[in-house]
C-alpha cells in the first residue's frame, strides 16, 4: 500500500494561503527549497486540487527555461514535468505534462491509488487534502511553518469529524526562520 503526504509551506497561524489567495509570504529560501524539490524526487505520484493545479501548471512546465532560473529551480521544473500527476477537478478540461484528469469522486479514487503498487504519494491543495483527511487517508504530514502571521485565508486543515492522532518523526530549523516539522498517523 502507497503511502499518503500532505505538506505544505504554511504561516504560524495555520494558513496555506492569505486572504485572496496571497501567497507571496511563503516564498522559500533556497535551502527549504531544495527540501521540496528533493520530496518531489521521493515521491511517485502527485495529486492536486484544480486551484494548485493552475498555480503550479502556469509556472513549471516552463521554469527551467526562465533566464534567472536557478540550478536548483531548473531541476524541480524537470522533475515535475516528468513525474506522474493527477488532477481532481470538475472545472478544468483538460490537463498536461503526464497528468491525469479525475472527475468523479476523488476519495474513491485516491483510495484505490493508494491500495496500488508504487512509491510515496503526495497531495497538494486544501480542499483536496482536507476531504482525504476526513477519509482517513493522510499518512504523513509535513509542514513548513513560516514565522509569519497572516489573519486569516485558506486554513492547512480543514474541519474533522474526528480526532487524528499523529506521532512526531522529525523537526528541523531552516535558517529562514522556517520550522519543518514532520508527523505520522498513528493508527
Amino acid at each position: 500500500m502507497r503511502k499518503l503526504i500532505y505538506g505544505m509551506n504554511l504561516s504560524l497561524d495555520g494558513y496555506i494561503a492569505a486572504p485572496g489567495d496571497d501567497i507571496r509570504w511563503s516564498v522559500p529560501s533556497e535551502e527549504l527549497f531544495q527540501f521540496w524539490s528533493d520530496q518531489l524526487q521521493a515521491t511517485d505520484l502527485t495529486l492536486y486540487g484544480s486551484k494548485l493545479w493552475q498555480t503550479m501548471s502556469s509556472y513549471w512546465p516552463t521554469g527551467d527555461q526562465q533566464p534567472d532560473a536557478t540550478p536548483a529551480e531548473i531541476e524541480y521544473a524537470r522533475r515535475w514535468r516528468d513525474m506522474s500527476k493527477v488532477v481532481f477537478s470538475s472545472t478544468i478540461g483538460e490537463v498536461d505534462w503526464n497528468t491525469r484528469l479525475v472527475t468523479g469522486d476523488a476519495v474513491a479514487e485516491i483510495s484505490r491509488l493508494k491500495g496500488e503498487d508504487g512509491g510515496p504519494m503526495d497531495i497538494g491543495g486544501a480542499t483536496l487534502a482536507g476531504a482525504a483527511m476526513r477519509a482517513g487517508l493522510i499518512d504523513e504530514y509535513i509542514l513548513a511553518t513560516a514565522p509569519v502571521l497572516v489573519g486569516g485565508g485558506t486554513p492547512f486543515f480543514s474541519a474533522l469529524d474526528n480526532w487524528v492522532n499523529l506521532s512526531l518523526v522529525d523537526t528541523r530549523t531552516f535558517p529562514c526562520g522556517v520550522i519543518l516539522t514532520r508527523y505520522e498517523t498513528r493508527r
